[in-house]
């Protein structure tokens, strides 16, 4: 009977919070997810099903998040299809294993490999997670290009005010981007009582943004600029700032620095905090096709029509190790996760993931729900499928 009351009352909140049309506008898979969803807006201790239902989903669900839209170009960039590619390896039983709802390979500038998983057919969007962070980062170069931001080095207090007298006040644009505060946060996807668990729902004071409430209340854990700590919270700062120098919502900038000149073929939406702002170290979604598109055009060093959207040299150093992470051959840059051979990658929750590989000019596309959200078994997969992809370019040649 409980369970009957919670159904009924989900559907009532849907019925207010769109209105009887906008109810019988969604499709019938939508309304059926709607039964289904928990009323507990936080994803990391969801089921596996009502995962592998919201990845595909989230900017569909009014009762789970809101968001912004950036529009796919009116005519899209093409993706030409080339040879596929030989791997020495059950694919179907690594996107099992890994869960996997799409994995694509570009190499060359040619899809050599397109496979889909758990229902999913990749004419609809999947979330990115913390794949976004790498988004956030370009905008940042993009920023620095247009002016809007003045120098890496500028204190962040300069552009968000508010951070004035906390510990972010001296802290860098530079710092910000490699994940080198020094300030306090908590990662811990499995901890209810994380940062990363808790600043979602935190009730900022009136007249603030949530995220900017919660962040400048954080203690200082180290000096600035001497050690790496990941936090998804500074990449949502990194977002705040952003909209700060620009005077312009994420997506916007995102539609139209990349979405449209890049060729896009659908939409992409962007989640939105408790205050209005797009969640800048999370949750854009995205085709995986227009994955593999950014993909490309990062590897092509973020030009359009021949020109960088970012200052000369910046992707350069976005793209190489500017922070150590205490693990052999890997390191991070700007938002980017790095690897000694030159290679990067953009990373995140449940196995999501954008692979770039300069010297075999490929790149691969990885979107999924892992069991869990971040796991070394699962990760080692991935690594090894990286490699086995890389041995595979490497013997054509």
């Amino acid at each position: 009977m409980r369970r009957w009351k919670k159904i009924v009352l989900i559907l009532l909140a849907a019925l207010l919070a769109l209105g009887v049309g906008g109810w019988f506008s969604l499709d019938k898979e939508t309304r059926g997810l709607l039964k289904t969803f928990p009323t507990n807006r936080d994803l990391l201790f969801w089921s596996e099903s009502q995962r592998d239902a919201a990845f595909r989903a989230m900017d569909r669900i009014p009762l789970l998040a809101k968001w912004h839209t950036a529009e796919p170009a009116t005519t899209p960039t093409p993706l030409a299809v080339g040879a596929p590619l030989q791997l020495d390896m059950d694919v179907d039983a690594y996107m099992q294993t890994q869960r996997r709802s799409a994995l694509l390979i570009v190499q060359d500038g040619k899809l050599r490999l397109e496979r889909y998983g758990l229902g999913f057919d990749g004419s609809g969007r999947w979330t990115s997670f913390s794949v976004a962070k790498s988004f956030t980062s370009t905008l940042v170069g993009a920023a620095l290009r247009d002016g809007a931001i003045r120098s890496m080095d500028d204190k962040i207090s300069d552009y968000i005010v508010d951070m004035k007298g906390s510990a972010y006040d001296d802290v860098s644009v530079r710092q910000l981007l490699t994940m080198t505060s020094g300030v306090a946060w908590n990662e811990d996807y499995d901890d209810p009582d994380s940062d990363v668990a808790r600043f979602n729902n935190y009730k900022p004071e009136p007249g603030m943004d949530a995220l900017v409430d919660y962040m400048r209340k954080l203690p200082r854990a180290a000096p600035a600029g001497t050690r790496w700590h990941y936090s998804t919270g500074e990449t949502n700062l990194i977002g705040i700032l952003v909209i700060a120098a620009t005077g312009k919502p994420l997506a916007q900038y995102l539609q139209e620095k990349i979405w449209q000149p890049v060729g896009m073929e659908q939409q992409a939406t962007w989640l939105l905090n408790k205050t209005g702002h797009e969640i800048s170290g999370c949750c854009l979604q995205a085709s995986p096709r227009d994955y593999a598109r950014f993909g490309q055009f990062i590897l092509d060093g973020a030009q359009v029509d021949g020109q960088s959207i970012v200052p000369e040299g910046w992707l350069e150093q976005a793209t190489h190790k500017q922070a150590d992470i205490g693990v052999p051959g890997q390191g991070y840059g700007y938002q980017w996760w790095t690897y000694d051979d030159g290679s990067f990658a953009a990373r995140g929750i449940f196995g999501q993931g954008i692979l770039i590989d300069p010297q075999r000019a490929l790149v691969v596309v990885s979107t999924g729900d892992w069991p869990t959200a971040s796991g070394a078994e699962y990760k080692a997969r991935r690594e090894a499928f990286y490699k086995a992809v890389q041995q595979a370019v490497d013997q054509e040649r």
